[in-house]
C-alpha cells in the first residue's frame, strides 16, 4: 500500500494545484519512484489511497498496467490520517502481511528487502527506521538487543514510512504502535542509505541537489 491521501499543506505553492505524491523529484512524479521499485521488486497489487484532487492520482497512474502492476484504489473523504486510512484499504489488502510505504518519501531502500520479512505469530510489525534528521532530531524508536521497536532506549531513530504489518495489528484499540511496541510485538531494522521525507520546499531542493 501507498500512502498518498495527504494534503501536504508544508509545501505551499507547490501543492496548491498538484497533489504531493505528483511533485516532480530528480525528473520524475515522487509516486513513481514509488510504483517503479515496487514493480521491479515484484509486487503486483498495489492498493493507493487517495483524498486531495484524487482524479490527478487516478489519471496518471490509471491502472497500473505501465508498470507491470494492479492498482487499486481507497478513496477517503475526509482523509482519515495513516491508521485510519490502512484500516479503510484492508478490503484489498487481504489476510496476510503486507507492505506499506508513505508517497511523499525518496529513498534507495531495495523494496526486494520487504519481501523477505516474515512476520511471525506474535509480531504485528516490521519498521525501518532511519538515523534522525534536522526535523526530528529526538527521534520516534530505538531498537532492543533482539530488534524489537522499544520506547526507553538511549539511541531513539526516525520512522521512514516504509514497514510491513500484519492485518490484525489493524484490530486493536489506538495508539497502535505504542501498545504493541510495549509488548514487544513490533521488529525494526536501521536503514543507512539515503533517505529523505520530503515535507517542504527546502526538503526537496535538498534532494534534488545530492
Amino acid at each position: 500500500m501507498i500512502l498518498a491521501a495527504g494534503r501536504g499543506e508544508r509545501m505551499g505553492e507547490i501543492t496548491k494545484n498538484i497533489p504531493k505524491p505528483l511533485i516532480n523529484v530528480r525528473g520524475k512524479p515522487l509516486i513513481e519512484w514509488h510504483l517503479e521499485k515496487l514493480s521491479k521488486a515484484g509486487f503486483k497489487d498495489i492498493v493507493i489511497n487517495v483524498c486531495y484532487l484524487p482524479e490527478k492520482i487516478k489519471d496518471f497512474i490509471g491502472d497500473g498496467s505501465q508498470w507491470q502492476i494492479n492498482v487499486n484504489y481507497s478513496k477517503e473523504n475526509p482523509i482519515l490520517e495513516t491508521a485510519g486510512g490502512i484500516k479503510n484499504a484492508l478490503q484489498f489488502l487481504g489476510k496476510d502481511p503486507f507492505a506499506v510505504i508513505n508517497a511523499d518519501i525518496f529513498s534507495n531502500f531495495d523494496y526486494e528487502k520487504l519481501k523477505l520479512i516474515n512476520l511471525t505469530n506474535s509480531e504485528d510489525g516490521h519498521l525501518v527506521l532511519v538515523n534522525n534528521p534536522e526535523h526530528n532530531k529526538n527521534g520516534d524508536f530505538g531498537l532492543s538487543k533482539n530488534d524489537c521497536l522499544a520506547l526507553d532506549t538511549d539511541i531513539l531513530y526516525t520512522f521512514s514510512g516504509i514497514a510491513v504489518y500484519h492485518p490484525r495489528f489493524f484490530d486493536k484499540l489506538l495508539p497502535l504502535l505504542e501498545s504493541s511496541v510495549a509488548k514487544s510485538m513490533i521488529k525494526g531494522e536501521l536503514f543507512k542509505g539515503i533517505w529523505s521525507d520530503i515535507g517542504t520546499p527546502e526538503r526537496l531542493k535538498r534532494i534534488n541537489q545530492i
